[in-house]
């Protein structure tokens, strides 16, 4: 069934470059990228870290260009890691202008521009390596997994400098593939193994206006699980040979190709996959006005982040496959929770944002950037998880069943997804603090930033004064270009805050019956420098689990604000797993400004198992167990393990 989108109530995200933040916390994270993060990574890609693992993305991509001899190394994604880079530039420059950076992405895109093939064709791996493979292995090569990564490299960059050089690369590449794939005869009609090319023809398409990205875009969507099976021929005509042994029992879910999409009903499969597909689908759904699609995605939120995600905003539990398991099954001990997963979810969350305005998509979105997001980098920006475990004991990481999991951020990976991708999101956060539809403004994201929104025709200039997270109150400044507007401003009611109390130019308003969806909206005639002063209320909260997670039945964890928290064994001592906090056990918070970058803890006494009476035994009659009184310390999640290796648990259980 389709409906005509103009009917739909969609709304229009905002640019990077329209919002400029200046948040106490938030804007350490923005130094950190440009000052750090993005050198580190730019030496990480020129192997240039003597103490990280070779990356080899640069040198192939200057073999492939003919600029010094050699053979491909890393990664058959290698590609990937410069695209992120570049992107993350792209996204840094548009606020934060650093001749210098540009200078050295300028020398990057010259190299990738000269390994292009006189067809369009650029893959660093295929053209050293296997030029006559081409499109033979979509299931796990990731061609176009690499070119998409590429596309949103150049889109962000033209955004950013207005150089169309790395942008015509890649208008030139997705026109090659355009006469490659389709449903026409002489085209192939497959798909990558890897979703990646859909959300980045998007971009590209808003980026030239060039319908034809848009319909390619569309194909690659339509044609994922119909019969018979692209994938499974392709395995078929290969002689049934893998590129990468292990793949042949990730089963038909894999790749989320075991059915045609908008028949989906399940997040499974590949957890990055999933997400960066369920983005293009919403993001395809808003424009076309396909409301088959829609449906299909919101059914897809709903099993994900009702069944399969961690109170972190992690997803994807189980470590083979790095992939979804089934409802409910969301061990902290084992958890895969890939960083890259929860960035997917964000950028599905931001789309279905646009196609139905509702909090409980950003409640979503800020979960994973405050705390899986920022968990996947250490405080220095130089160390990286790509793993994301709930509960860590550093002993059982050396056994084959947890070594995914790690104790501490390594200084890069041989699949280094995971860095630039961190990277990337963060110089781009601006663009998901609010979005537009019609004569409303909404607030996505609390933090301070000054920003210029189009509102129904006319130019909005909003300021966010407040120190959230570390504070729970703000103003926000209106400025309507003409001095004066009627329009409507949607504040978000986080699911965490019972109560939101607002004034309006020192005047309180009653919020009763202005509530819609998580939002309250207060439509007025704005003047000039009219105030909106806001207070979040920010109570400590012991979350529960759904019983049927069968790990944490019995168990809490904290919450305050958009932070989870955790307990780590640099405060409290290690075997966590004996604390008990008892369900009447008083709880404060306090801010230590000299403690891991300034953050705010949460005490509480709580009880300990007692070891009496055991005398090396293993097993004996139940009886009540001993217990002692020790004051406990509860972190935020994402600030663990930036001090000595040691325990932690999110997880705690209550008394």
């Amino acid at each position: 069934m389709m409906k005509d989108a103009a009917s739909m109530p969609l709304a229009e995200g905002i640019a990077s470059k329209d919002v400029r933040i200046h948040s106490r916390f938030w804007s350490r994270y923005a130094e950190l990228v440009k000052d750090t993060v993005i050198p580190y990574q730019y030496e990480a890609i020129h192997d240039r870290i003597p103490e990280a693992e070779k990356s080899y993305a640069i040198q192939n991509f200057r073999i492939a260009a003919g600029l010094e001899p050699g053979e491909f190394n890393g990664m058959v994604f290698q590609d990937s890691d410069v695209a992120k880079w570049l992107e993350a530039v792209g996204y840094c420059l548009q606020t934060q202008p650093d001749e210098e950076l540009e200078r050295l992405a300028d020398e990057v895109i010259e190299i990738v521009a000269a390994a292009q093939q006189p067809d369009g064709y650029l893959n660093t791996y295929f053209t050293i390596k296997a030029p006559d493979k081409r499109w033979t292995n979509l299931a796990e090569c990731h061609e176009l997994y690499c070119a998409g990564h590429m596309i949103e490299a150049a889109v962000a960059y033209y955004e950013a400098t207005g150089k169309r050089k790395l942008l015509d690369v890649m208008c030139r590449f997705a026109d090659y593939i355009d006469s490659v794939f389709g449903r026409e005869p002489g085209k192939i009609r497959g798909y990558d193994g890897h979703q990646e090319i859909e959300l980045a023809l998007m971009k590209l398409y808003r980026a030239t206006g060039e319908k034809r990205y848009f319909r390619l875009s569309r194909y690659f969507i339509d044609e994922r699980g119909q019969a018979p099976n692209y994938l499974t021929e392709e395995w078929e005509q290969r002689g049934r040979q893998t590129f990468f042994p292990d793949m042949k029992d990730f089963g038909g879910d894999y790749a989320q190709a075991h059915e045609p999409v908008r028949q989906q009903r399940e997040a499974t499969g590949h957890a990055v996959r999933a997400v960066y597909m369920y983005t293009a689908m919403a993001d395809i759904a808003g424009e076309s006005g396909d409301a088959g699609l829609m449906e299909a995605c919101k059914r897809l939120w709903d099993n994900l982040t009702g069944k399969r995600m961690y109170i972190t905003g992690a997803i994807g539990s189980q470590a083979f496959g790095e992939r979804f398991s089934f409802d409910y099954d969301l061990p902290g001990d084992l958890a895969y929770a890939e960083t890259c997963a929860s960035i997917g979810l964000i950028f599905f969350a931001e789309r279905m944002l646009r196609l139905e305005q509702d909090s409980k998509y950003a409640d979503v979105l800020e979960r994973a950037l405050y705390n899986t997001v920022l968990a996947g980098m250490s405080l220095d920006g130089k160390a990286f998880f790509y793993v994301n475990p709930l509960e860590v004991v550093p002993e059982a990481c050396e056994h084959h069943n947890k070594q995914h999991v790690k104790p501490t951020r390594q200084g890069w990976f041989g699949c280094a997804c995971c860095p630039p991708n961190v990277a990337r999101l963060l110089a781009s956060l601006g663009k998901y603090m609010y979005s537009v539809r019609e004569r409303t403004a909404y607030i996505h994201l609390y933090m301070g930033s000054e920003s210029t929104l189009n509102v129904d025709g006319r130019r909005v200039r909003l300021m966010q004064e407040t120190d959230f997270p570390h504070a729970s109150d703000g103003i926000i400044r209106v400025y309507p270009e003409s001095g004066e507007a009627v329009l409507a401003i949607a504040l978000r009611q986080p699911d965490w805050c019972p109560a939101l109390q607002v004034r309006i130019n020192g005047e309180p308003v009653s919020t009763d019956g202005l509530s819609d969806k998580g939002y309250i909206v207060l439509e007025r005639a704005w003047g000039a420098g009219d105030e909106i002063e806001l207070t979040l209320e920010m109570p400590i909260i012991r979350m529960q689990a759904n019983p049927l997670v069968r790990e944490t039945i019995g168990k809490v964890a904290l919450q305050r604000g958009p932070f989870v928290y955790c307990v780590e064994e640099a405060d409290n001592g290690n075997r966590l797993h004996e604390l008990q906090l008892p369900a009447s056990a008083a709880l404060q918070e306090e801010h230590r400004s000299g403690l891991l970058g300034g953050i705010t803890v949460i005490q509480g006494t709580a009880e300990r198992t007692a070891e009496d009476g055991w005398a090396g035994r293993l097993y004996r009659p139940a009886e009540k167990e001993g217990t002692a009184s020790q004051d406990v310390t509860f972190i935020p999640y994402y600030a663990w393990a930036n001090r000595e290796c040691g325990e932690m648990s999110v997880w705690v259980r209550q008394s």
